[in-house]
């Protein structure tokens, strides 16, 4: 079976030496190899403060906090992305507000944002969903029109681009997320990407218990709430060994996806979504609309190809169901979307044979 997802572990010969190197060091907590990590992820996005945490959860509780987000505030958000991206949002007490979202692209709809803004919204989330791109002018637009800082829920879109500038540089707070099967991995772990240095020194006091590492414990007095959300150098090791191949990496899912792109057109009962004119997917899921998606996700299982939505529509959880919104967007694309393989794992040889088994219909 052709995989939907596959974590990507560094060969055994390099990957262990490097992991004894700090397991044997003396030293396994947050320490150097944490920050020499976080710096090099820096370089790879090309600005900003890259704030490394145990989670992309953690760092999408870090930045709702950042942003201001209290207790009886608003959000706005998507209800098509992973459960965590809302969850979040509840963490701290707030309210989800769902916009509708795009029908061609999946991502969250800027008009509908725009819309769903009143007197209690703080701040709004958006989700590059299986790493297509959000409208990103446009949501500047609507963040500088409304004063209202965008928390940019990255986690699907490692190395994705908007008018040749990497995912990371567009808002104040940017997800990524290096879960078991993202495009890179520390085994679990997240970075937090920030724009401001004043919310990035803020950020590492709330990423561990409100405490300052610059003192001593005896010379720290805790102001407010933190967490104990840090990353340790086990997990930043690995990271390091991966961002040496992440450029290669990324050109195999952004190679597939375009193959898919030129390959898949025209077919009857499949349509392809549309990105944003000067969006660069990171395709870490390939993306397409299908009609009769159960019986195509079930020529594609009996063919040895994985296909699946992967993820439930938020809205549809009832705790993540705060106002019973009316989405007819959301309802059209969630009944026909579907994913198929798209990562590192597909070589020429899987993707023609997914192409075929499309072509032959279902």
């Amino acid at each position: 079976m052709i995989p939907l997802v596959k974590t990507n572990i560094p060969p055994r010969d390099i990957l262990l030496p490097e992991l004894e190197k700090v397991l044997y060091s003396g030293y396994i907590a947050q320490g150097e190899v944490v920050e020499r990590f976080e710096r090099a992820f820096e370089g790879f996005i090309g600005n900003g403060y890259s704030l490394s945490l145990n989670s992309g959860t953690a760092a999408l509780h870090i930045a709702l906090i950042l942003s201001g987000v209290q207790k009886g505030d608003e959000v706005i958000s998507t209800a098509l992305t992973a459960e965590p991206t809302n969850v979040a949002i509840k963490m701290v007490g707030a309210k989800i507000r769902y916009a509708d979202v795009d029908s061609e692209t999946g991502n969250i709809c800027p008009k509908s944002i725009e819309a769903n803004i009143n007197e209690l919204t703080k701040a709004i989330m958006v989700v590059d969903y299986a790493g297509i791109p959000v409208n990103v002018p446009e949501i500047q637009r609507i963040s500088q029109k409304y004063k209202l800082p965008v928390i940019h829920d990255a986690a699907h879109a490692l190395g994705g681009k908007f008018n040749e500038v990497k995912t990371g540089n567009h808002f104040p707070f940017t997800i990524f997320s290096f879960q078991a099967i993202k495009q890179m991995t520390t085994i679990d772990g997240g970075i937090l990407q920030i724009a401001s240095n004043y919310d990035y020194e803020k950020g590492k006091l709330i990423r561990w218990f409100g405490i300052d590492k610059k003192q001593t414990r005896l010379d720290n007095n805790i102001q407010f709430q933190g967490y104990k959300y840090h990353m340790n150098d086990v997990n930043a090791s690995i990271g390091l060994i991966q961002l040496k191949e992440i450029e290669s990496t990324l050109s195999i899912f952004v190679e597939n996806g375009q193959f898919f792109d030129r390959e898949l057109q025209g077919i009857p009962g499949l349509e392809l979504i549309k990105y944003y004119p000067g969006s660069t997917p990171a395709y870490w899921l390939y993306t397409l609309k299908v009609e009769r998606r159960e019986r195509f996700i079930k020529k594609m299982a009996e063919n040895g190809i994985m296909a699946s939505e992967l993820h439930k529509r938020n809205d549809w959880h009832d705790y993540l169901n705060d106002f019973k919104q009316i989405l007819p967007n959301l309802d059209d694309f969630y009944s026909k979307f579907v994913h198929i393989p798209c990562g590192w794992w597909v070589g020429k040889e899987e993707r023609e044979k997914i192409i075929c088994t499309i072509k032959k219909g279902w």
